[in-house]
């Protein structure tokens, strides 16, 4: 029997199938062919993963990739698939009405398997202001809030719409009039296309913890479903998950993670903040998903790549184990997409990434410049999608000074910091 791509004597790391041992991977046809111990086949290629991590092709829950179409989009080829992320969920770039650009430019073009939540808001992130700051937003008027299309269109495209977005900040809903019917919406749409909902929840007028505002009709996370993703989780701005005062994650947010709303990451270039995400991992408020956030005010630091969100959480603590089914299996799941990715089940596509832990020593900042002594780091060396191996490349600078000084913008605002 001949292969086309052998992988031997790596740590094969594959959570779906609870599978943490040294073996071989064969890959034949772009599909995985066979995983076991020593694998008695000829290949046309063979890679030596000694020392190595193999996993199947990382998943980011949480990108950017609408090139061109809106500000802070990417190319996702460029900087996430050579990065080792062989999938990845464009996070409400596009709306009803601007989605079939996102599939026919972008989803179709791309090496990259790109999935997407679809944003409540019409017209996505085309002409939206950022929240932070920007004056505008997506969600300003309830016009462009149409559940009734963002439901058609999620119908419509199930092969590749996964969720529902919504940003709740108050400045992308009209300075906070329109964050709750957002929100209302959003939910609804979710529930109607049983899919879950995502949301950017950060200088909010919606309460984290309903005792803040107990007349409050919603909060975030309590109001999310069990599959329900809240995302920018360890952000230290107003709305954080932290009480400033007690240092103690708010117990709503807890009683979310205990009824299956998942957590992700949302790094971005102001998403995360190492000191909440140390008081939150320390009371075992661990992400379910790495999602990066990454665009282009991210790409080149404080976010840099998918690889350096999983050294982040490694440094804080998080099982090796635990950041690989993070970026793997986790989001597959959480998305419904176990049957094109997320493991090395035989038979599916032949999406692997070879990972190294190096040592290491350098000040590694968060969204806001606070750094990190940093002693470990998860390096990407090798990358397979559907069996043909894509060149890999490395962020320029990874620590960026440039970096630390521009994230250091955002200190001022945070509640919770060091």
């Amino acid at each position: 029997m001949q292969v086309d791509t052998l992988i031997v004597h790596g740590r094969v790391i594959d959570p779906l199938n609870d599978v943490d041992k040294t073996l071989d991977v064969a890959i034949k046809d772009g599909k995985v062919f066979k995983v076991g111990e020593n694998l008695n086949v000829a290949a046309t290629e063979t890679f030596d993963a000694t020392g190595c991590l193999v996993t199947p092709g990382l998943i980011d829950a949480h990108v950017h990739c609408y090139e061109y179409a809106t500000p802070i989009s990417l190319n996702a080829d460029k900087r996430c698939l050579s990065r080792g992320v062989t999938t990845v969920i464009d996070a409400g770039s596009s709306g009803a009405s601007t989605f079939m650009g996102l599939r026919k430019y972008v989803m179709e073009r791309s090496k990259t398997r790109v999935k997407c939540l679809l944003h409540i808001a019409m017209h996505g992130l085309a002409s939206a202001g950022l929240s932070a700051g920007a004056g505008g937003g997506e969600s300003d008027t309830l016009a462009i809030l149409d559940e009734d299309s963002c439901v058609k269109c999620i119908q419509d495209n199930r092969d590749v719409i996964v969720g529902v977005k919504v940003r709740l900040s108050t400045d992308v809903c009209a300075m906070g009039k329109t964050e709750y019917e957002a929100y209302r919406r959003a939910l609804n749409a979710a529930e109607r296309c049983s899919v879950p909902l995502m949301t950017h929840h950060s200088m909010s007028t919606i309460p984290t913890q309903r005792a803040l505002d107990p007349s409050a009709k919603l909060c975030c996370p309590g109001d999310l479903r069990p599959g329900d993703i809240y995302t920018h989780t360890y952000v230290g701005y107003p709305s954080t998950i932290v009480d400033a005062e007690t240092r103690d994650v708010y117990s709503d947010v807890m009683d979310a993670k205990s009824r299956g709303v998942l957590f992700d990451v949302g790094h971005g270039a102001g998403g995360f903040n190492w000191t909440v995400a140390e008081i939150a991992c320390k009371q075992n408020l661990y992400p379910d998903l790495l999602g990066t956030d990454l665009h282009v005010f991210s790409q080149d630091g404080p976010a840099y790549d998918l690889p350096s969100v999983m050294t982040k959480f490694l440094h804080i603590g998080m099982p090796l184990y635990d950041v690989v089914k993070s970026v793997t299996s986790a989001p597959a799941l959480a998305y419904g997409i176990t049957g094109e990715t997320g493991s090395l089940t035989t038979g599916i596509a032949g999406d692997v990434t070879i990972l190294k832990i190096d040592d290491c020593d350098f000040m590694l900042e968060d969204s806001v410049g606070q750094l990190r002594n940093i002693r470990r780091i998860i390096r990407h060396l090798a990358v397979w999608r559907e069996g043909e191996r894509i060149p890999v490349t490395f962020p320029k600078h990874l620590p960026s000074e440039e970096s630390q000084q521009r994230s250091l913008k955002n200190l001022k605002d945070q509640e919770v910091k060091d």
